[in-house]
C-alpha cells in the first residue's frame, strides 16, 4: 500500500506485524475511549471538534487509565496461554 511504499522509499525497516495480533498499545484503547465518548457529538467548524475532543479527553478519569495500565500483564499472559491463537483482547 501507500504506506508501506513510503517507508520503503525512506529505506525504514519495518517490523512484521500479524493481521490478527492483539494490540498491546494502550493508547489505541485510549483512543477507542475518547471515540465512545464522542459517539454522536457533531461539530459545525475544526475549532470546535478540537474543543470536544480536548474536553472528553479531559474527562477520561485517571482510573480508566490505571485499569487500562493495570490489565496489560493479563493480555500478555493471555496470548501467551493462547500460544498466539486469537484471545478475548
Amino acid at each position: 500500500g501507500h504506506v508501506a511504499n513510503w517507508f520503503r522509499r525512506r529505506r525504514v525497516d519495518l517490523l512484521e506485524w500479524p493481521s490478527q495480533s492483539p494490540d498491546f498499545n494502550p493508547i489505541e484503547h485510549m483512543w477507542d475511549e475518547l471515540e465512545r465518548r464522542l459517539k454522536g457529538v457533531r461539530a459545525s467548524n475544526v475549532n470546535q471538534k478540537f474543543a470536544q475532543l480536548e474536553a472528553a479527553w479531559k474527562s477520561i478519569p485517571m482510573t480508566v487509565v490505571q485499569t487500562l495500565l493495570d490489565s496489560m500483564p493479563r493480555r500478555f499472559q493471555a496470548v501467551i496461554d493462547a500460544k498466539a491463537y486469537p484471545t478475548k483482547y
